[in-house]
């Protein structure tokens, strides 16, 4: 089986620190839809593990964030691609919860739900916490530049080990080339 696992905000579109809170500001990074399309061409399950604390800050609801994937569902579609499943944690970093990443309950949900394991899957993530949420159950962490990937370069410390690629497009270039 092929799986894969993605960030959204800065790995699939664009980040920003005033959050993501409607579907307008939610706006693809160029090449990141058809490299998701390109991903499920080949035979992969595409799964988005992602921080929301815009929900528990109380910046939008959850209507909107489902309003957010619709048009994101809608967008790949159109360029031939899907994502299996959205899990998502709504909390802020002050509720100290299991699901938020650096922490890997959602990882850990997903596995029981799906059925699946995530050993040496790819874990694509723009920030440090994206990565050391990777490495707690065994996949492969993957940083991308887009999003906050250049500030996590600049300062995080041990990511000797991880590779970096310019984009998600550029990622699919070489998990396809490789595979």
């Amino acid at each position: 089986m092929k799986l894969i696992i993605l960030d959204r905000d800065g790995v699939i579109n664009q980040d920003s620190d005033e959050y993501i809170k409607t579907p307008d500001e939610w706006i693809p990074i160029p090449g990141s839809l058809e490299a998701i399309a390109r991903l499920n061409r080949d035979g992969y399950r595409v799964i988005i593990i992602t921080n929301q604390s815009g929900i528990g800050r109380g910046l939008f609801t959850i209507e909107a964030l489902y309003a957010i994937h619709e048009k994101m569902h809608q967008h790949l579609a159109l360029v031939g691609g899907h994502v299996e499943s959205i899990f998502f944690c709504p909390h802020t970093p002050d509720d100290y919860c299991e699901c938020r990443k650096p922490r890997p309950g959602l990882f850990l949900d997903c596995q029981e739900r799906l059925n699946i394991q995530f050993d040496n899957v790819p874990a694509v993530g723009d920030s440090l916490r994206d990565l050391q949420a990777a490495q707690e159950i065994n996949a492969t962490p993957i940083l991308v530049r887009t999003g906050k990937g250049e500030e996590t370069i600049a300062t995080a410390v041990g990511l000797d080990n991880i590779a970096v690629y310019d984009d998600l497009a550029d990622y699919t270039d070489h998990l396809l080339s490789s595979t």
